[in-house]
């Protein structure tokens, strides 16, 4: 895995458009993540006292806290970053972005029946700031998570999860890179909700 694939791909996806410099000497995110693959080497050497060790470093560090074990693919963006937390059996694939404040947390305790208890991001899915993604599920490729969503179940490839607890939506393209509605889903969502509240008023009106 590059590092320089890692840049390329931070300054590609940022909105912000860093430079080069920018990303190597203030992406919290960035740091995390290269720390983490050092450190996912040492864990699989079985120096796991070690690993453990720098894992809590660099959370003290950067603010992100991933397990040394988790196994994490190329070009990976924590945006943000501060308060990810990424559990121990967690699978995360290529091209995969998630915001600050997001958990990647498990069920059960380890060794129980049933193997992996954190979640699995395929190819190029997406969790916007906050969500908290819980168990042994798996994000489709492509699919979308919306902040502050709580996310129990299977999300299907180029499908979107929002709420609490996440509802998923396959047909609804239009969501923003925080994986919550475009402007123009809220404002129908509102006029609906305008609609219904003239409904009950006229129906107090007329005594119903």
């Amino acid at each position: 895995m590059s590092v320089l694939d890692d840049i390329q791909s931070i300054r590609a996806r940022d909105p912000a458009a860093p430079t080069f410099m920018e990303v190597v000497l203030a992406y919290n995110g960035f740091h995390a993540v290269l720390l983490h693959r050092l450190n996912h080497a040492i864990w699989k050497l079985g120096l796991r006292a070690l690993a453990r060790f720098i894992a809590n470093f660099s959370r003290i560090l950067t603010g992100i806290e991933i397990h040394p074990e988790a196994d994490i693919g190329r070009r990976f963006f924590i945006d943000h970053g501060t308060g990810v937390v990424i559990g121990q059996t967690a699978i995360i694939g290529d091209d995969v972005t998630i915001y600050h404040g997001v958990t990647l947390g498990g069920f059960g305790r380890k060794g129980q029946e049933g193997g992996r208890r954190h979640p699995k991001l395929e190819d190029g899915a997406m969790v916007g700031a906050g969500a908290q993604v819980l168990g042994g599920l798996t994000i489709g490729k492509g699919a979308k998570v919306g902040a502050n969503s709580v996310l129990t179940d299977d999300v299907p490839d180029g499908c979107t999860a929002i709420g609490i607890p996440a509802k998923v939506i396959c047909k609804d393209k239009d969501v923003s890179p925080y994986g919550m509605p475009a402007r123009k889903t809220f404002n129908e969502l509102g006029k609906v909700i305008d609609d219904l509240q003239k409904d009950i008023e006229a129906m107090k009106g007329a005594g119903i």
